[in-house]
């Protein structure tokens, strides 16, 4: 639990509500935080887990709310692409479509690229915006790089799992760049190496089969690139560019797994993004301010599994994210926008004992005597249930809830399916700082965009 004695030691010194009221357009720095499917139980839970029921997370102290209705064009559950998309841009756009325009379709040619011509055109981004009027950008995730989420922000595709071709967009001037990005992405960072690296039979298999090595094209275009906890903590005081990749394959670790001597927190890249990003603002962009996207994706990943320890844990480390750039900034002339792109199917449920920590993920509990109560058939069962997933017994027994407290239980589902889905309700948006104001009431993904625009002046 050193997690979350970390968070409370330092969570009462998060204090939001005093920032200034500013009129719309002087948010000088915007950071975006998404947690990935952090629908609204997520949220209750992962406060339950490191606070207790009547504390409150750092995310739930910045003073402005909203909800935010996720539905893609073609679908009424969207997928990350679309939702982060419509953020990113203001259009509603079919899932798995990533800052496209609506007609593109999700379609895979042949060859295994998207059509060069004939299947919609790009749309641009909250980032490139940003670039275009000399801010410095920033993108960094617990996931791939070029998962659905960050790629969202730099890049235009017809299918999000186009990996090596998202990679391509985001280096200046090589083949198959994002010109919009002018100079690039001045802070990027993530998991997924072998996208960015040529493939080797014995040591790179997944890697890049057109043999291009990204990283070192980034490096002789001025970028500091580091891959592991030391290099990010021990990085050059003049770096204004800065390239993280934080594992070989896939994704990083969940915070319950992570091992603090290899990989950073998401906090740490969090702060280091931000120092970088001042740097770059005032050393190139005549100190135009700054946009950094963070997302804490693995919370997704978790919940797809039904995993639902990890998922609090990654929560809780995205929410120690949030109080790390409250720190780091000055509200005063900083927009912080905290969001999800899409809910899951978690139901918290029965009528449990209070009590914080593992009590929200143990086995409902009766108040008065802290036994387990029982269903219809006479077992206990867990708090947090989903409505569809991998462990649904057909027929239940007493065991099948003696390991809830494991961090890789799958917890119990309603409905059988491979891996859990998405669910299609309506998630939170919480808001602190300059203009933090615009955010109000129930809202489109795609109106999130307009008010970022607004409160930024661009």
């Amino acid at each position: 639990m050193n997690l979350k004695n970390t968070l409370l030691a330092g969570g009462a010194a998060l204090a939001l509500v005093a920032a200034p009221a500013h009129a719309a357009g002087k948010a000088k720095n915007v950071i975006f935080f998404l947690g990935d499917g952090m629908g609204p139980t997520t949220v209750t839970a992962t406060r339950i887990y490191v606070y207790g029921e009547a504390g409150r997370l750092n995310m739930e102290k910045l003073p402005r709310t909203a909800l935010i209705k996720t539905y893609s064009l073609d679908a009424q559950t969207t997928d990350s692409a679309p939702s982060m998309s419509a953020y990113m841009t203001g259009v509603k756009m079919r899932n798995e479509v990533l800052s496209m325009s609506a007609e593109t379709v999700a379609r895979v040619e042949a060859d295994g690229h998207c059509a060069a011509t004939g299947n919609g055109a790009p749309v641009r981004t909250f980032l490139e915006l940003a670039k275009a009027a000399g801010k410095a950008v920033g993108s960094i995730t617990t996931t791939e790089l070029t998962h659905a989420t960050p790629a969202a922000t730099y890049s235009h595709i017809c299918h999000r799992d186009l990996a090596y071709d998202i990679a391509a967009q985001a280096v200046p001037g090589g083949a198959g760049a994002n010109p919009s990005l002018g100079t690039g992405v001045d802070v990027l960072m993530g998991g997924g190496a072998n996208h960015w690296t040529p493939v080797n039979a014995t040591t790179n298999p997944k890697g890049r089969p057109d043999g291009r090595d990204l990283t070192e094209e980034l490096r002789a275009q001025g970028y500091t690139y580091v891959k592991d906890a030391t290099g990010l903590r021990t990085l050059p005081s003049t770096t204004t560019k800065l390239f993280g990749l934080f594992s070989a394959t896939s994704h990083m670790n969940y915070e319950l797994d992570r091992d603090a001597t290899k990989e950073p927190s998401l906090a740490e890249m969090t702060v280091a993004a931000i120092q970088v990003l001042k740097k770059a603002s005032a050393a190139d962009n005549d100190d135009q301010g700054f946009f950094l996207m963070v997302e804490g994706g693995r919370i997704d990943h978790a919940l797809h599994g039904t995993q639902v320890q990890k998922a609090l844990g990654d929560a809780a480390a995205f929410d120690a994210a949030i109080k790390a750039a409250v720190d780091s900034v000055d509200l005063s002339n900083t927009l912080i926008v905290v969001t999800a792109d899409h809910d899951h199917t978690l139901a918290m449920n029965g009528y449990g004992q209070r009590g914080q920590g593992t009590h929200v993920v143990d086995v409902v509990r009766d108040p008065a005597t802290g036994t387990p109560l029982v269903d219809g058939d006479g077992y206990p069962y867990p708090t947090l249930v989903f409505g569809n997933g991998p462990n649904r017994p057909l027929v239940r027994s007493s065991t099948d809830t003696v390991n809830v407290l494991d961090k890789n239980f799958t917890h119990l589902s309603a409905v059988r399916v491979a891996s859990e889905t998405h669910g299609g309700g309506d998630v939170m948006l919480m808001a602190g700082g300059a203009d933090a104001e615009l955010f109000k009431g129930t809202l489109d993904n795609t109106r999130v965009f307009q008010l970022l625009k607004t409160a930024a002046g661009l």
